[in-house]
């Protein structure tokens, strides 16, 4: 991470307090004979600096963030005067402490120094200058971990939505101020970010207690319904009570009309598929650790770090959430629409990026990528010389592209938002694959269950594109272009738990197994 000219506030404020103490000392003198003990100065050159990364090598990376920092400052000290460390100081060492809370460990690189300053529970045996720069390097360390992990890394995890720019000052002023990252919501983090951390409370509140216990079933064990009497379902009761999809736990070793609804909301919060019976898949799921839950949560409040806050004030945005399979059109901060999404298999996963919408195509021909004419078309039409007329496709300069109608693999209309990894909204016929648990069967583009519904939400300021015209252009057999009058942002993310507007917790499943190395990234120093 490149941290450019930080902490300016804070060398600021450090003045600021210089000023008063010294005329607080004025005034003292004023009133007493007493000899005033000359101001603390230290001078932190250049030469110090480079001194103090030979002998703690581990923090070298943030050298010349430092030096710059020193330099604004006169190469004099940040965090200490006559009495010690300055009050502040000691606020960000309360913060270092306190990442716990924040779903981070605390591994400064040099624990066994920067303890000794503030805990009192061995001697610092660090100079003056190493103190200050010690502090100084605690300082950007806690800013880093804190902003999420760097750009590069990002993106060798394959998330290309634009990253949010740290802003240093709103750090250095809640460092002076005693405030908390909670503090100022809108200008410092993505609003996800808050929920997910009280669902992390929660869940660590849950595993103080215990957890869950696991739930057993016989070997033969197929399906539970209503009416069935077992002690299973006194389990599952008690599971469903601790995580509040049951409001009261009866004990009852009955499965009810209560139970069945328990269970009902446990799929709605879990990405499952409603049914009327309790399966092995319920099992399986509700047997899941409460402490691989708490991982889930912290993986995904990182991802909430990348994410600048600026893009929820929007007016109005399409975003797609790979895991839960589901699109929503936010305008105005509220949910506009709703749709669920077919996305990219595991081996053509769909690309975690943003666009800019900018056109809508109705009964559109399908360009068929080279990379599905190489794998599908070629060997089809080696077997069958009759492939492409009965695919409905045809030769255009060179390529191969499918003729519009109801069959066409883009159904009647498609969304555009130019992008180099060539994605896509767009329509479908193959419908019944909206009605399965698991959705992830593209080959990169994301399929839209609701694209007439979605064509007339985003066309319905427009007089002339009224629901009727809309159907008429998706069925004409002819490709006709509509270009949206203001461009509408599209962000396609990828987070496993999501707290919802009603403030419920919601796991999905990790379709491109992402939250595991996530995790090791963030557990490893």
């Amino acid at each position: 991470m490149k941290i450019l000219y930080p902490l300016v506030a804070v060398v600021l404020l450090i003045s600021a307090v210089s000023c008063n103490k010294k005329a607080e000392k004025k005034t003292e003198e004023s009133k007493t004979s007493e000899k005033v003990v000359p101001e603390l100065k230290i001078t932190i050159d250049s030469s110090g600096i480079s001194t103090f990364y030979q002998a703690y090598p581990k923090l070298i990376k943030f050298q010349s963030e430092v030096l710059a920092l020193y330099k604004k400052n006169k190469s004099t000290q940040l965090w200490l005067d006559n009495k010690g460390v300055v009050e502040y100081g000691n606020t960000l060492f309360n913060k270092y402490k306190g990442l716990d809370q924040e779903g981070l460990k605390a591994n400064f690189p040099y624990n066994e120094k920067i303890n000794p300053i503030f805990e009192h529970t061995a001697e610092n045996k660090l100079s003056q200058t190493d103190t200050d720069l010690m502090i100084t390097n605690l300082y950007f360390y806690y800013v880093q971990k804190v902003s999420g992990v760097d750009e590069k890394t990002t993106r060798s995890l394959e998330w290309l939505l634009p990253r949010k720019k740290v802003n240093y000052q709103v750090f250095s002023d809640s460092i002076y101020k005693k405030a908390t990252i909670s503090d100022d919501k809108k200008s410092k983090m993505f609003s996800q970010y808050y929920k997910l951390r009280d669902a992390l409370h929660q869940y660590r509140e849950i595993e103080k207690k215990g957890g869950w216990k696991t739930i057993e079933t016989g070997e033969d064990f197929k399906s539970l319904k209503l009416g069935d009497s077992v002690a299973t379902i006194g389990q599952i009761r008690e599971r469903l009570f601790i995580t509040g999809d049951l409001k009261e736990n009866s004990k009852s070793n009955i499965c009810d009309s209560t139970l069945i609804k328990g269970i009902r909301s446990y799929e709605f919060h879990h990405g499952l598929t409603p049914k009327n019976t309790i399966l092995p898949e319920h099992i399986a799921e509700l047997n899941v650790p409460v402490s691989d839950r708490i991982k889930t949560i912290i993986a995904n409040m990182e991802r909430c770090r990348w994410i600048d806050p600026e893009l929820e004030k929007g007016k109005e945005y399409i975003e797609v959430n790979i895991p839960e399979f589901r699109l929503y059109l936010i305008r105005n901060h509220e949910i506009a629409f709703v749709s669920p999404v077919v996305v990219g298999r595991a081996m053509t996963k769909t690309v975690v990026f943003s666009g800019m919408m900018n056109n809508i195509v109705f009964s559109p021909y399908w360009n068929v990528p080279p990379s599905i004419i190489k794998s599908e078309i070629k060997p089809g039409m080696a077997k069958n010389k009759n492939y492409l007329a009965q695919k409905n496709l045809e030769w255009n300069n060179g390529a191969v592209r499918q003729l519009p109608g109801k069959n066409n693999s883009l159904g009647l209309v498609k969304f555009l938002f130019p992008n180099s990894n060539n994605i896509y909204l767009h329509d479908t016929p193959a419908k019944s694959l909206f009605e399965r648990e698991n959705r992830a069967f593209s080959h990169g583009c994301v399929r839209v269950g609701k694209p007439r519904e979605l064509a007339i939400e985003l066309l319905k300021q427009d007089p002339n594109m009224t629901p009727e015209r809309i159907d008429k252009a998706m069925h004409a057999g002819k490709e006709s272009w509509y270009t949206l009058k203001k461009k509408i942002p599209v962000y396609i993310g990828y987070f496993t738990a999501w707290v919802d507007r009603d403030g419920n917790l919601n796991f999905y499943k990790d379709v491109y197994k992402r939250d595991e190395s996530l995790i090791k990234l963030l557990t490893e120093e």
